[in-house]
Formats: C-alpha cells, structure tokens, sequence
C-alpha cells in the first residue's frame, strides 16, 4: 500500500493543502496526471496540470512536469489550493483604520498581528472578516479559491501599515493591472540586524522552500522561483541594526524579509527567517535584557509600509498617501538610539 500523508499549510498569502505519496513496489509505470487522479478525491486533471505548471508537483524532491511517468518507490509531493466552499467569510465588527475612502476604492492602515485574510487556522478575525463587515458587496478575482474579496495585494500578519481594497469590479481591474505593470510605488520601513554598508538593489528568485513550505528561499537557479527585486536605502544608523528604506518592483510573498536575510541582515525580531534571536552585539547579561525588552514592543518583523502611490482607477488622478510608523515600531528606534548614544559616551 502507498503512504498518502495529507499536511495543512497555512500562509498568510495562499492557503494549501500539501500532499505527499510514497509509491509502492508495484506500481506500473503512468503520467504522473493520472497517478494523482486516481488517487485524490475531488481533484480533477486541470487542477492536477495546473499545479504541474506552477512548479508544485515534486517527485524525490525535483519539478516536474505532468507528463512524467512515475516509477515504483518514487517519493511525490504535491500541493494544491483548497476548494473555495471550505473557506466561510464570515463578517466581524473588527475596528478599520481608514485612511482614505471613495466610491471605487477604500486604503486602510492595517494594524500589527492582523492576517489580511482567512486561512486555514485563520477563519476569524482578519482584515477580510472586517471588510465584509463594514463594506458590502466588495467584488472578487474570478476563480479565487482563497476568500479574498475587495483585495488586490497584501501584506504579511506582522507587517504594519497601507492597504489598497477596491469597492468595484472595474477598480480591482484596474489596480490588479497596475501591480502586474509594476507602476504602484511601495515604500516600507525596516529595521533589519546588522551595519548596512551602502545602498543597492537585490535581484534574486524567490520560491517556496522544499525543506519548509511555510517560508521562501532565494533559489541561485535562475530557472527556479519567481524573479523579485528590491532596492533599498540606508535611513538610520544604529551600529548593530540599521534602518532602511525598502522599494519594491515586484511584489512576491515575504519578498523584503528573505531579501534583506539573503544579503545578512535579517529583519529584527522577524520570527520566520531567524530575525528573533541576537544576531549582532556581546553577549552580556544587560545587552541581552536590551533586546529583549525591544523584541517586547513589537509581535514580529519589524516592517512597515509606509507609503503607497497609484492611479487612481477611474478619474486616473495619481494619488501617494504616506502612514507614520506605529508607536511600537516608533519606541524601538527610541531606545536604539538611546542605546547608541549612552555607547559612544561611555
């Protein structure tokens, strides 16, 4: 008998169930396509291809296509989107903070420890669920299996700041068809670990790690992953962290948090990609006290997306709104600063 072991991936952007399948002795050789037909419920070929397309059918750990012909004792993983009917919004009067709204679209300033829509462990309380709340009949992308309605980007659970949710059917259109042109101007702040020595650009793909799905990697091959670039921009020095300005082109889930982790500065008290543990400084006692009374003012990365630029979808005005940092973001560069400065005077 093969081993067919069903795993619930949560993520802040997509929601997955990943199945690996261990195949047995005697298996004979068929299209991979098949194999998983007759072997998933409720999963048709297109979904199956579909899945081949997008990178998400491995067997013993490498891409392939629908096409393969699987052999006895191959190891095959495969991850798909859930069905849209085991995904209820259910509306919630959770407190919005509107910073702008009309007719056609609506920016909010999304708070701290707020997963921008219901995913698997996360039906309640997202942003969505207050969405469907306080505004009615916000449209959807066709075919979204995800529960996602009025949202054209996101940003992650921990990661602070601005949001554009569209009212129509023509403004979700229009605004989806700026972040695919990449005309959307994004600028987030972050306090990463570490001395950035100068500014620069990182070009390198990102995917999801074969060893951890919950998390992206920079994969080296250029014919892996998604093609993401970040430029950034030191703002503030601390010595042991730094702040910098972070300016997207492309828009891929965790894009500045594995970047700026690739380059060696990870982001501060960023609970995914290592940021949480004291990373630069001495070991003594007092120091560590420090970070962690700073790693107490904030829940997870410090990130924050502090401005956000746009046509807008129907009088084609261009608009730029700009969001302060939030007090506990504010409050840990206080004390760097006043670490920093109690340091060169001693």
């Amino acid at each position: 008998m093969e081993d067919i072991i069903r795993e619930q991936d949560n993520d802040e952007e997509e929601l997955y169930e990943h199945f690996n399948i261990k195949v047995d002795l005697g298996q004979e050789t068929v299209r991979i396509d098949k194999f998983l037909i007759d072997r998933l419920p409720n999963t048709s070929r297109n979904k199956i291809q579909s899945s081949a397309k997008n990178g998400n059918i491995r067997v013993n750990g490498l891409v392939v296509k629908s096409n393969y012909k699987v052999k006895p004792k191959d190891e095959v993983s495969i991850v798909l989107p859930y069905p849209v009917r085991e995904i209820e919004l259910i509306p919630e009067n959770i407190p919005l903070h509107v910073v702008y709204e009309d007719d056609s679209l609506v920016i909010v300033n999304k708070q701290a420890n707020m997963v921008v829509h219901p995913g698997y462990g996360n039906y309640k309380g997202t942003l969505v669920n207050a969405l469907v709340y306080h505004f009615n009949n916000l449209p959807k992308i066709p075919n979204d299996y995800y529960g996602r309605p009025g949202l054209v980007h996101r940003i992650d659970k921990h990661t602070t700041g601005l949001l554009i949710i569209a009212k129509t059917e023509h403004a979700l259109t229009h605004l989806a068809k700026q972040f695919y042109d990449r005309v959307i101007q994004r600028r987030y702040l972050a306090l990463v670990w570490g001395d950035v020595k100068e500014d620069g650009t990182i070009c390198a793909n990102l995917g999801r790690s074969p060893k951890n799905r919950k998390v992206m990697t920079v994969f080296e091959d250029e014919s892996q992953g998604k093609h993401a670039i970040t430029h950034y921009k030191v703002l503030e020095r601390f010595g042991l962290v730094t702040l910098v300005e972070c300016k997207l082109e492309t828009g891929r889930t965790h894009q500045i948090r594995v970047h700026m982790k690739h380059l060696g500065h990870p982001l501060f008290n960023d609970l995914e990609y290592g940021g949480d543990q004291i990373i630069k400084g001495v070991s003594f006692s007092n120091y560590k006290k420090f970070i962690e009374n700073c790693f107490e003012l904030i829940p997870g990365q410090a990130l924050h997306a502090a401005t956000l630029g746009f046509e807008h979808p129907e009088t084609g005005q261009k608009l730029s709104f700009e969001i302060q940092l939030p007090d506990g973001f504010e409050q840990l560069l206080d004390k760097w600063r006043n670490y920093t400065l109690n340091s060169r005077l001693t």
